[in-house]
């Protein structure tokens, strides 16, 4: 999502700058994941056709949308998107927290419920601002 709305021109510097944020924190933690799963043996072969609406991904539509929204929508797109994207990693991050066992696992997911919810609340106010 972040790329997508990154790629395009007249989007409000807040909004560009937490897509910024966003996209920087958010690969180092995939990436560090993705080693975990090598390191432990488990394949993380996803399902795109998961029809799964709580898991915060935006559907082909909604993608599609933002792809061809410009300016104030698709900021405005980004957002609503990335909003229902960092509930529902808050959401999985508290699971792990109620559930895991691996210190390194359970760091990382109280670091992602900080990011999330204060990105989250930065999120609400620009919607306001848009």
């Amino acid at each position: 999502m972040s790329e997508v709305l990154l790629d395009k021109d007249g989007i409000d510097q807040k909004v560009v700058a937490l897509a910024e944020q966003i996209k920087d924190t958010q690969e180092p933690e995939i990436d560090l994941m993705e080693n975990w799963l090598d390191d432990w043996g488990i394949d993380d072969d996803v399902d795109d056709d998961d029809d799964d609406d709580d898991d915060g991904m935006m559907s082909d539509d909604d993608l599609e949308a933002l792809e061809r929204a410009e300016g104030s929508e698709a900021a405005r797109l980004y957002l609503e998107g990335m909003m229902a994207h960092h509930e529902a990693g808050v959401d999985m991050a508290k699971s792990e927290l109620d559930e895991g066992i691996n210190p390194d696992v359970l760091e990382l997911a109280q670091a992602i419920i900080d990011a999330h919810t204060a990105e989250l609340s930065t999120m609400q106010d620009l919607l306001t601002e848009i």
